[in-house]
């Protein structure tokens, strides 16, 4: 007899497929390209951009780490992220988002790699090509440093470190593994803030 586990991974057919519902975010002259996994079930968005739940931590991170202040990018008084700001701060300072998959089937009700299936992974060489100042792939969870590993052929840096990528198009870039900033990664907001401090130090963000 099956396990409802095994049950629900095995006849995928029961899932219908999700095509990612952003374009690529590529600032002219972008220094480094944050990479996720997919973005959540649009029920779950207080913005219509990267990192959109509100109950994910990645804006309170970066607003801690350059303004010191987790509240930076929250519109006041409002359970919403200020896409404007965002979009404002990510083009100034050269930060490209996208995710790892452009095409996944969601086997659970939520927000969680776990419960994706990969069915189209996104094209790296068109991202790259996008990007040709890009000097840093920063993953922020464990299916899309899985996926980067794999189409460079390099090692998964453990969690806060980097390994090299060399032959991207003919160019050495940094892989960098950040914490996830999804409240179910059991790490505090301000731990998680000093891994993602120090990447953008090293890759010349913060001066």
């Amino acid at each position: 007899m099956k396990s409802s586990t095994t049950e629900s991974y095995s006849d995928m057919t029961e899932y219908p497929t999700e095509r990612h519902p952003l374009e690529p975010f590529l600032p002219e002259g972008g220094k480094i390209l944050m990479l996720g996994s997919f973005p959540p079930a649009q029920k779950r968005w207080s913005m219509d951009f990267f990192y959109p739940n509100w109950i994910n931590d990645m804006w309170r991170i970066i607003g801690t780490v350059f303004f010191y202040d987790k509240e930076h990018f929250i519109i006041k008084g409002e359970k919403k992220f200020d896409k404007k700001k965002i979009v404002e701060f990510c083009t100034e300072r050269g930060i490209g988002l996208y995710d790892t998959a452009t095409e996944v089937r969601r086997l659970k009700d939520n927000a969680s790699d776990k419960f994706l299936e990969i069915v189209r992974k996104s094209d790296m060489d068109v991202l790259l090509d996008r990007m040709p100042h890009c000097h840093a792939i920063v993953t922020t969870g464990q299916k899309a440093s899985e996926v980067i590993a794999e189409k460079f052929g390099v090692r998964e840096p453990a969690v806060g470190e980097m390994t090299l990528i060399e032959g991207a198009g003919g160019r050495k870039l940094h892989f960098w593994r950040m914490p996830s900033s999804s409240r179910a990664y059991p790490l505090a907001l301000e731990k998680k803030a000093e891994h993602y401090m120090i990447m953008y130090k090293e890759e010349g963000l913060i001066r």
